[in-house]
């Protein structure tokens, strides 16, 4: 591991996460914590909608993953699945069951502590340098967005139990792209995919877009668009990152504007989160 010198803040334009990441990390991270402070004594049983976990195992999973990923920021081998969805459940449920803590409170000091870990750690790595992560090599960049994406969709799900305001937004939702762009080949589902042949540019309302091709089964994924896709996805932000991980139907969000699809193959634009799982 490279050792960065000169005083260089992560965050900004010369540090090793894009500008704006390690604040989104930071802000995200207090957010949960202050959903989770908000929590009843019995708040930890509360059930986490669509999902098998209580409040007090999704607080827990997250407070994990971020030590998981500080560890593997700081250079640590962390062996943990195969990198398919299915490994990564079965990863996750080991992990949880040899954690006992569930108090809502102590989960949220933990889950700050180790994104700040995680800040500390990243800033000291090359750009250039792959991190080993559950999902394959990826940049420190790249490996900021995941956690920045991993923490977003754990913390829509628990402010949904607790019934309190979300901490997506259309800046962050941008700030997960590298990752969502860069994960999208290695969680496509097998038997969505299978025989599909198509072209996808997805564009965020007012923000960035990128492009999806599908060839007989095999993905592949560019931060542009293709000159000619089949079909064309505009997106408000906040619904793509909850389609793209799985928390919302696609039908409902077509239904209230939130989601257009149009080109040679309109109707596959609500086919398209169904492409992939979700790890």
């Amino acid at each position: 591991m490279t050792r960065r010198t000169g005083g260089e803040l992560s965050g900004g334009p010369s540090g090793v996460l894009p500008e704006g990441l390690a604040e989104a990390i930071r802000g995200t991270a207090d957010d949960i914590a202050a959903v989770l402070r908000t929590a009843e004594p019995d708040g930890s049983l509360l059930p986490v909608p669509r999902s098998t976990w209580t409040v007090g195992e999704a607080a827990a999973h997250l407070a994990q993953a971020n030590a998981l990923m500080a560890d593997l920021a700081a250079g640590h081998e962390r062996p943990y699945g195969d990198g398919t969805p299915g490994s990564l459940a079965e990863a996750n449920e080991r992990a949880l069951a040899d954690f006992g803590e569930r108090s809502p409170g102590p989960l949220a000091e933990m889950i700050t502590d180790r994104a700040t870990a995680f800040l500390a750690s990243v800033e000291e790595r090359d750009p250039a340098e792959p991190v080993s992560t559950p999902l394959g090599r990826l940049s420190p960049a790249v490996l900021g967005s995941y956690l920045l994406t991993h923490m977003l969709g754990h913390g829509y799900d628990l402010a949904l139990a607790l019934d309190r305001p979300h901490m997506l937004d259309a800046r962050r939702v941008e700030l997960t792209l590298p990752f969502m762009v860069e994960a999208m080949p290695r969680v496509a589902d097998p038997a969505a995919v299978a025989g599909l042949t198509a072209s996808f540019a997805v564009r965020l309302r007012s923000g960035p877009s990128f492009g999806v091709t599908v060839t007989d089964g095999v993905v592949r994924t560019g931060h542009e668009p293709p000159a000619r896709p089949d079909c064309t996805i505009l997106t408000e932000p906040v619904a793509f990152l909850l389609l793209g991980l799985g928390r919302v139907d696609p039908w409902p969000v077509i239904a209230r504007g939130k989601a257009l699809g149009w080109g040679r193959k309109p109707w596959l634009a609500p086919r398209f989160p169904r492409l992939f799982r979700a790890p």
